[in-house]
C-alpha cells in the first residue's frame, strides 16, 4: 500500500502541470459540446417523428403542435445529459493519456528517451474498446447487484478497480515494454496494482472531482510502473531515472 499511496500522491502533486489542466478542460467542454449536440439532435428528431401528434387509447391525438414536444425532449436531454457527463468526460480524456505519461516521465524519469508515440488510431481503439467492456461488465453486476444488494459497494468498487486497473497500467507499461511486457509485469503485481485501480474507484462517487480520474489514474500507474523491477523487453535497464 505504500507504493500505492506513494505513486498516488505523487500523480496529484502534478495537478499545477499546464498539460494536465489542459487536458481535463478540454475534456469537459468537449464533453459538453458533443452532449449538447446530442441534445439538439434527439430533440430535432422526435419534434420530426411526432409532427402530427401523440395518440393515445381513449383520448386521442395529444400535444398536435410539435414545438412544445421539440423543447421538452430537448429539456429531457439536457436532464439526462448530466448523468452522461462523467463516461463522456473520460472517454475523451483517455484520448490523452499517452500526453499524461508523457508529462509525469518528463518531470519525475527525465533521464528516459522519448517513448514512441501511441498514435490516433490505436488511441481510439484503445479508449472504446475499454469503454464498451466498462458498460458491459457494469451491466452484468447489476444482476448480481440485485441479487446481493449488501455486496454491491464491494462488487462496484472490485469490478471498477480491477478494470480501471488493468486499462491504465496497460497504458502506461506498453509504452515501454511493448504489450507482452505489459502481461509480464500485471501478472507480477496484479494484486498491488488492483488495489490501486479501487483508489481509483473511490473518486468516482464525489461529483467534479470524478471528471479527473482519467488524468489521476494515468499519472498514478505511470509511477507505478516505473516504480516496478524492469522486465527483458524494458530498455529502462539502460536508462534509469534518479
Amino acid at each position: 500500500m505504500t507504493q500505492v499511496f506513494s505513486s498516488f500522491f505523487r500523480a496529484l502533486g502534478q495537478f499545477d502541470d499546464p498539460i494536465f489542466r489542459r487536458i481535463i478542460a478540454t475534456s469537459i467542454v468537449t464533453a459538453l459540446g458533443v452532449l449538447w449536440g446530442i441534445a439538439v439532435i434527439l430533440s430535432w428528431g422526435i419534434s420530426l417523428l411526432l409532427s402530427d401528434g401523440i395518440t393515445l387509447p381513449i383520448i386521442g391525438t395529444v400535444f398536435q403542435d410539435p414545438l412544445p414536444i421539440g423543447w421538452s425532449s430537448f429539456f429531457i436531454s439536457i436532464a439526462l445529459s448530466m448523468f452522461l457527463m462523467v463516461p463522456v468526460a473520460s472517454a475523451i480524456s483517455s484520448l490523452f493519456l499517452d500526453r499524461v505519461a508523457s508529462a509525469v516521465e518528463a518531470r519525475h524519469y527525465p533521464n528516459l528517451p522519448p517513448a514512441p508515440s501511441q498514435g490516433l488510431r490505436a488511441a481510439l481503439q484503445d479508449t472504446f474498446g475499454f469503454l464498451g467492456i466498462l458498460i458491459a461488465a457494469n451491466m452484468v453486476a447489476l444482476i448480481l447487484y440485485i441479487f446481493l444488494p449488501l455486496f454491491a459497494p464491494f462488487i462496484f468498487w472490485g469490478l471498477n478497480g480491477y478494470l480501471l486497473a488493468r486499462e491504465y497500467f496497460q497504458m502506461a507499461a506498453s509504452r515501454r515494454t511493448g504489450r507482452d511486457g505489459a502481461r509480464i509485469l500485471w501478472k507480477r503485481h496484479k494484486l498491488v496494482l488492483w488495489l490501486a485501480g479501487i483508489c481509483m474507484v473511490a473518486p468516482l462517487s464525489i461529483p467534479i472531482l470524478n471528471l479527473i480520474v482519467p488524468v489521476l489514474g494515468a499519472a498514478t500507474f505511470t509511477h507505478l510502473y516505473h516504480s516496478f523491477p524492469a522486465v527483458p523487453s524494458d530498455y529502462r535497464n539502460q536508462y534509469r531515472a534518479p
